[in-house]
């Protein structure tokens, strides 16, 4: 459709843009004022644009859609160089294998996706897959053991390049004979009295640090609790009655247990995509734009209106009943 559009346009007309001239942009480009001037035409007569302006004194001033094609023209250009270095190492045999590695408390099925979209990149390079702590991840992609992670937030590392994936909600998770399942949603005096399981703050103790210092400005102190190393454990320890934990909304569970959201609270277990800055395999980025295309996600506005309706609902009728359905309880989402 767009077959008269060559990456020179993009190149030549970021030029222009970016040093609010022809003259600079020639000089910049080493090529002739004439022929910038042409090819600056040619695109924008093609396209039905006009992304600059030339004032009286023969400075250029963008238009907003030219202000607009600065940075879009930068993604191209990025897009252009990422895909040949991909290309070029896979010639070389550079793209033998990827390892992947996944902490515990990523949906797991996010993490079968991303080794099967490289698969689906590289058809001839295998995927080796593997699971640990959020420090451990970071250690093996820093020493180039792994190539590429799919971990929970918060993180910082001077040689890791975090790329945030999606944002979604954390829920209480209870039994259903449990008396808090009757209503609708919680209130934050539930948790002070209830809350009792934490995943082992030893396994992301920055993600710990910062959950405790949430509840603490709401009021909850924690005291006791009892501690899982793994999503499915922190299910059993509810199921058997030790009290409730905070989860990540969508979760699947245990036939005996349901979720219920917070009145008042928008905390999110955050998830990432992270890889070496310098030393990854050439493929690694592409497939990050892919991935993050396909699968990321955060609270749309729509839904943070819709759920917070529900929460004032539920905050009117504290001991409202959940409707239900021949697939169980109705799970609410709720943004405070």
């Amino acid at each position: 459709m767009y077959d008269w559009a060559e990456f020179r346009h993009f190149r030549y007309l970021l030029a222009i843009l970016e040093k609010r001239g022809l003259r600079a942009a020639a000089e910049e480009l080493h090529t002739s004022q004439p022929n910038l001037s042409v090819q600056a035409r040619q695109f924008q007569d093609n396209a039905g644009v006009r992304l600059f302006r030339k004032t009286k004194r023969g400075h250029i001033r963008p238009t907003e859609s030219g202000d607009a094609f600065i940075g879009l023209a930068r993604y191209v250009l990025e897009v252009r160089n990422e895909v040949i270095d991909a290309i070029v190492a896979i010639e070389r045999g550079e793209i033998v294998s990827i390892c992947s590695g996944s902490s515990s408390l990523v949906d797991q099925e996010l993490f079968r996706e991303l080794c099967s979209m490289h698969k689906r990149l590289v058809p001839s390079a295998g995927v080796r897959p593997t699971h640990g702590d959020v420090h451990q991840l970071i250690e093996e992609v820093q020493a180039g053991v792994v190539d590429i992670a799919l971990v929970t937030l918060p993180l910082e590392h001077p040689d890791i390049h975090v790329e945030e994936l999606r944002r979604d909600r954390l829920v209480v998770c209870m039994r259903k004979d449990s008396p808090l399942a009757n209503k609708a949603a919680l209130v934050v005096g539930d948790l002070e009295e209830h809350l009792r399981i934490f995943y082992h703050p030893q396994k992301h103790p920055d993600a710990h640090d910062r959950l405790v210092e949430r509840l603490s400005s709401v009021g909850v102190h924690i005291r006791d609790y009892s501690r899982a190393s793994h999503p499915s454990e922190m299910q059993a320890l509810v199921r058997d009655g030790f009290g409730v934990a905070l989860i990540r909304e969508g979760m699947t569970l245990d036939d005996q247990l349901t979720t219920r959201p917070v009145v008042g609270i928008d905390w999110t277990i955050d998830t990432a995509l992270i890889y070496h800055k310098q030393r990854h395999p050439k493929t690694i980025p592409i497939l990050v734009r892919q991935f993050k295309k396909q699968f990321g996600r955060e609270i749309s506005q729509n839904d943070s209106e819709i759920a917070l309706t529900a929460g004032r609902t539920a905050m009117k009728r504290p001991n409202a009943s959940v409707s239900t359905t021949e697939e169980g309880p109705i799970q609410l989402r709720l943004l405070g």
